[in-house]
């Protein structure tokens, strides 16, 4: 029986198949439908506020020492706990930045924000729950109207690659920084997340907090000499920044550990959940094509389709479930009050548990589940992906998988912290509940 595609060129399919399976494709994919990454309409926080900024709704307030800032945190909920003071001249305003003006991060779950000392811009990054990462700035001038300019493709320069899961997204970079906060390239860079080593963190960054025996890059410049090296006591357990750096022009006089270890986490795991997002609506998009082509039922998922958005699924199961974290080897303890304002945001179930409680003696989360599990992003997943994640993490948390490979990757969950994680989204996050009762 001759079968309904044959009247289709084999050339054409096969330059189609080649087309759509190309790094070429992959590279420039979210520039193009459907995702429009350039074009498309953004409903993030900082577009939000942009809005009721140009509809008068909201007003901000400009003082000489901070420019906009502190009225922007105030707006977007943006806690000053959350400061983190990194002095390497790895961003937009490197003219601004050297070991003794470092430039501030503050964050919360869907929002970065970035002040230079003398600075002409305060810099953004915010999450839309469609769109991934998509980057602001606002001049520091007082204007009747300030007005928030987003990034028409700059930005993308560093943070859409490998750092970033091939996304547009967020990244934490540890360097050797050397006295001027110039990166010393040829002793190599780290792209720093939870399960990255201790001696491998914060190159560039200052640190307070406590971290015992542990020993990290913070908090200490570097020459072409040390071999990587570098003597670490000196900037080890600093409760203050007083003997390295002046904190007077700062919100507050912290660079907190907690909230550096919580950023490592958040950025990555947000280019998890932008990563699924993107390859599943282009999967779905190429394979919708190749259905009009090939004259095959609407909706139809290919096999080649199904099995790139299981492998994204598997990616961001990992992730979220801290696969591959750092122990710690010693207890953290944070110095501005971050952790306790971190905590107080969770959402608890009857017995008081939340996913945001930190352990910080031997990993990051009490609960090794990512926070972000609620988010707007997360919830805003393609059905295609987002039902099999929660379908394999109901089967890895009901210890009813029968998967080989999940038994090996999540063998860090014990059978009590499986039960625990499990009974706080059965209360917590609803449709879980539907996806465990099948299991």
């Amino acid at each position: 029986m001759r079968s309904k595609y044959c009247s289709i060129q084999p050339v054409l399919i096969v330059w189609l198949l080649v087309l759509l399976s190309s790094p070429v494709a992959g590279q420039v994919g979210f520039e193009g439908p459907p995702i429009d990454y350039l074009t498309a309409d953004v409903n993030d926080p900082v577009a939000q506020l942009a809005r009721r900024v140009a509809q008068g709704d909201v007003k901000l307030e400009f003082d000489s020492k901070h420019g906009y800032l502190k009225s922007v945190l105030a707006a977007l909920e943006v806690p000053e706990e959350s400061q983190t003071l990194v002095f390497s001249k790895t961003s937009l305003q490197l003219q601004r930045i050297s070991p003794r003006r470092p430039r501030a991060v503050y964050f919360n779950d869907d929002v970065y924000v970035g002040w230079c000392q003398r600075g002409d811009v305060l810099e953004f990054a915010a999450t839309d729950p469609q769109q991934g990462a998509i980057f602001y700035t606002l001049e520091q001038d007082q204007v009747e109207a300030p007005r928030f300019v987003r990034d028409r493709g700059q930005c993308l320069t560093c943070h859409a690659s490998s750092r970033t899961q091939n996304v547009p997204g967020y990244l934490v970079r540890s360097v050797y920084a050397d006295a001027a906060g110039q990166p010393i390239l040829g002793s190599g860079t780290y792209l720093s997340d939870h399960t990255s080593p201790f001696d491998e963190r914060w190159g560039g960054w200052y640190v307070t907090g406590l971290h015992g025996s542990m020993r990290h890059m913070g908090n200490m410049t570097f020459t072409e000499e040390d071999e990587r090296g570098g003597d670490r006591e000196k900037g080890a357990n600093l409760k203050n920044l007083n003997d390295v750096v002046v904190t007077e022009p700062y919100l507050t006089d912290h660079s907190d550990i907690v909230a550096l270890m919580v950023m490592e986490h958040q950025t990555q795991m947000h280019n998890a959940i932008a990563a699924a997002n993107y390859e599943t609506r282009l999967a779905l998009h190429q394979s919708f094509q190749m259905n009009e082509l090939l004259e095959r039922e609407e909706g139809y998922i290919s096999e080649s389709a199904d099995r790139r958005i299981d492998a994204v699924a598997s990616q961001l199961l990992r992730y979220m479930l801290m696969c591959d974290e750092f122990k710690l080897e010693d207890q953290v303890a944070g110095t501005s009050g971050f952790a306790q304002n971190f905590e107080s945001r969770g959402i608890s179930d009857s017995k008081g548990r939340s996913l945001r409680q930190f352990d910080l003696k031997t990993r990051l989360f009490r609960y090794p589940c990512s926070y972000l599990i609620y988010n707007p992003a997360f919830d805003r997943l393609p059905d295609e992906v987002r039902s099999r994640v929660f379908r394999r993490l109901a089967g890895i948390l009901n210890n009813s998988s029968d998967s080989q490979e999940d038994a090996h990757n999540f063998q860090h969950l014990t059978a009590e912290l499986r039960n625990e994680i499990r009974e706080i989204l059965l209360e917590t996050k609803p449709e879980f509940r539907n996806f465990s009762d099948r299991t």
